[in-house]
């Protein structure tokens, strides 16, 4: 029974590799993801630290910030 599942009638070795090669592929994708995530929430946190008011404005103010915040509502 298991052999069965394993070989898959000789197309096991076809059928598994690519299952392997797809789930190796999710996860470089989210471990690559997830550090970009941390290496830009670090960044944010270096230039503006807690965000107090004066800095929030000073972040609004910025042109880039205006374009990302232009579709959001207010911080």
């Amino acid at each position: 029974m298991i052999k069965e599942i394993i070989f898959m009638n000789g197309y096991g070795i076809y059928v598994w590799s690519a299952f392997l090669f797809t789930f190796l592929s999710f996860i470089s994708l989210y471990v690559i993801t997830k550090s970009q995530y941390v290496r830009e929430k670090n960044k944010f946190i270096v230039k503006f630290g807690t965000l107090d008011s004066e800095r929030a404005d000073f972040a609004r103010s910025q042109s880039i910030n205006k374009e990302i915040l232009s579709n959001t509502s207010k911080i």
